[in-house]
């Protein structure tokens, strides 16, 4: 077993507390945000960052679906980190100033992975497609802070 990580980010117009307060609104903003790879979201406690409690089911390919319960904590400015309590599965949204009126938002996934051959396909595929279901999730995010 390993550790497998999958990062992306994009450039957003728009300040870094903006971009980071929509992030970090879970009772509305960031289900917005979500692509149809996201299902049975429920915010279960907060809503707002630090202490909120979420649900959502993850379908990253057509077999593999993460029944996901995540606690949010906030441990520096500009970050909000996301912790499954069904897994080792960990998710840190990091908000930083990128000249003038943008932001750098940068979301890096790190889990767990199996071990043997079933972990080396993990390791190899895995962080491909989570890149690219975040990717999706930060241009919503890109749209929906531009607006």
């Amino acid at each position: 077993m390993g550790q497998v990580e999958a990062t992306t980010e994009r450039i957003v117009t728009g300040k870094p507390e903006d971009v980071f307060d929509a992030l970090a609104d879970y009772s509305d903003t960031r289900a917005k945000l979500l692509t149809e790879h996201f299902s049975e979201y429920d915010v279960r406690e907060g809503g707002d960052g630090e202490g909120t409690l979420v649900h959502w089911k993850l379908q990253a390919t057509s077999k593999r679906v993460r029944d996901c319960l995540l606690e949010v904590a906030e441990p520096t400015d500009g970050q909000l980190v996301e912790k499954d309590r069904n897994s080792s599965m960990v998710t840190t949204w990091t908000v930083t100033p990128a000249g003038e009126g943008r932001s750098r938002v940068t979301v890096t996934t790190t889990w767990t992975g199996a071990g043997g051959i079933g972990g080396f396909f993990e390791r190899t595929f895995a962080p491909k497609g989570l890149g690219r279901i975040y990717d999706a999730v930060l241009a919503n995010l890109a749209a929906e802070v531009e607006k």
